[in-house]
């Protein structure tokens, strides 16, 4: 039996129903639509699918979706805004950090609750942080300059842009 579930998706109230068993990540993408959280492993170990739940970092592919239930969910489709893409997104252009893409919405979202924790992370701190994001394309080099560099744009942003805790 399907239960209802409703949820802060991306900033807007949404409404879905769903069997008790099925994942946050199969909802987001086979009932939502979101097709920006990946499903990779399954097992919580690639960081794929994570996504911001109440602002901290999960595997989507570990929550079951009721757990959701009334909760706020950020997904790499929430971070860019009318007037442009969040500056990770663009750092992640600017610094060719992305290859295929299949990791990168994850380890965006990743590197925003990085740095939305700490606003000053070094080097080391973002390296750790993205620790549990595996990429088989990309070298962790230009992923760790692009985070680097967005962290000073967000840095010069935060004020009035939006692109602080919440988005």
């Amino acid at each position: 039996m399907k239960q209802r579930l409703e949820l802060k998706l991306n900033g807007e109230m949404r409404e879905v129903f769903v069997e008790p068993w099925r994942t946050l990540a199969e909802v987001l993408r086979d009932e939502l639509g979101l097709l920006g959280t990946k499903v990779s492993c399954g097992t919580g170990d690639c960081g794929a699918c994570n996504v911001l739940l109440e602002g901290k970092v999960v595997s989507s592919c570990l929550v079951l979706a009721p757990q959701a239930q009334g909760r706020e969910i950020l997904t790499i489709e929430g971070l860019a805004t009318p007037e442009g893409l969040h500056p990770l997104q663009e750092a992640f252009i600017e610094h060719f950090a992305v290859q295929c893409g299949y990791c990168i919405p994850g380890m965006i979202i990743t590197a925003k609750a990085c740095l939305d924790e700490n606003p000053d992370a070094t080097e080391d701190e973002v390296r750790l942080a993205m620790s549990g994001n595996l990429c088989r394309c990309t070298g962790y080099v230009k992923v760790t300059e692009a985070i680097m560099a967005a962290k000073e744009k967000m840095k010069k942003s935060v004020s009035g842009t939006g692109y602080g805790k919440g988005r």
